[in-house]
């Protein structure tokens, strides 16, 4: 028996716009399909996936479940370029968004943490592979941002024109795995190799007598700790 070398498909779920029809045979109303741009599973529960629309929704899906979404996040005012889970904190995601934003956020919470604002449309971000806190996002406009939150909550900690501005966009941002070293690419069909400086990739110093924490744990907790800052109090139970 010859076996097929091919990619079968499984439909999982529809992206339907809320609250829009669209008049079918006879009259029919039909129910409008969004347009999903980006997509990212999560890095530790298999089954759960975020899609990223032109609506500018974030849909939070699971494989187990065809017939509904598990959340809905209305997330930017135009299409989301990206979406990406955190590769240390199971609960976070970052989203980038042609409406110039950057946003970060708690899957069990519907509002962001952080909102960023780069004065472009912004085409891509990415987490960093060894910190929690930092990650690039790259614009339209021609440049790439560089944040560490437990450096600059507020602000990237360096940015710089990486293109020429009126001819190319850049749409692509990745950090090699091993090496402190980023690439860009842009709608031109060419791709930038840059080096982090070391004031970019600032690790714990090591204590007098003390070891330096290091492991997926300690970059939790990191995280957390600026989360905890920006997230409302549980209100209190009255006994």
């Amino acid at each position: 028996m010859e076996t097929c070398n091919e990619l079968v498909h499984t439909d999982i779920i529809k992206l339907l716009v809320e609250g829009t029809t669209v008049e079918g045979p006879e009259g029919l109303q039909l129910d409008t399909i969004g347009c999903g741009t980006s997509f990212d599973f999560h890095k530790k529960i298999d089954y759960l996936f975020l899609v990223g629309t032109e609506e500018g929704k974030i849909y939070k899906c699971s494989k187990t479940y065809s017939s509904q979404f598990l959340d809905i996040f209305h997330a930017h005012h135009m299409a989301v370029d990206a979406v990406s889970w955190n590769p240390f904190h199971p609960k976070v995601f970052i989203s980038c968004s042609s409406d110039w934003t950057v946003k970060i956020w708690d899957h069990t919470i519907k509002t962001p943490m952080f909102i960023y604002d780069l004065n472009s449309a912004v085409g891509d971000v990415a987490w960093a592979p060894y910190s929690s806190t930092v990650f690039a996002a790259v614009t339209t406009d021609g440049k790439t941002y560089i944040f560490d939150l437990s450096v600059n909550k507020y602000e990237p900690i360096c940015h710089q024109p990486v293109v020429a501005k009126k001819r190319n966009k850049i749409t692509h941002v990745q950090f090699n795995a091993i090496y402190p070293i980023i690439i860009v690419g842009d709608d031109r069909g060419h791709v930038t190799c840059l080096k982090l400086s070391p004031n970019l990739r600032k690790m714990p110093k090591e204590k007098k007598g003390q070891e330096v924490q290091k492991g997926p744990e300690v970059e939790i907790t990191k995280l957390d700790k600026l989360l905890n800052l920006v997230r409302e109090p549980a209100p209190k139970t009255s006994k």
